[in-house]
């Protein structure tokens, strides 16, 4: 796993989806992480001293995994030019079908069926 800066991780995540419109799935992963190892999270806290969470991001296509870790104060801005990549690679997604409220209550109730009777005929 390589973690990189915020600007090259995006450039990275670029490529990684435009590989997977031919073949392929990209998983993107949000983590909130200190960083640190459990031990020096321990002392800190012993020494009153805050903790500074981050978040970690990950981004893995195939075996290839990249990450990246952005502070509260980058948190802005890396999250437009996320939304930026999203949106320009959600090409490939289909609109899901709605389907017609008054049908689909009918369907569920069971639907009774009208049966047509011919006015002509009187019994």
């Amino acid at each position: 796993m390589v973690l990189l800066q915020p600007d090259p991780f995006l450039n990275e995540l670029t490529s990684m989806f435009e590989k997977s419109t031919e073949k392929g799935s990209v998983w993107v992963t949000f983590k909130r992480s200190s960083l640190k190892s459990k031990v020096q999270r321990n002392k800190m806290k012993t020494a009153g001293q805050a903790i500074d969470y981050r978040c970690l991001i990950r981004a893995t296509y195939g075996n290839k995994t990249i990450s990246t870790s952005v502070g509260a104060k980058e948190h802005q801005r890396f999250q437009a030019s996320y939304a930026t990549v999203l949106k320009a690679h959600m090409t490939a997604l289909k609109k899901r079908e709605r389907k017609d409220k008054k049908k689909a209550a009918e369907k569920k109730k069971g639907g009774a069926k009208k049966v047509k009777t011919d006015p002509m005929v009187i019994a």
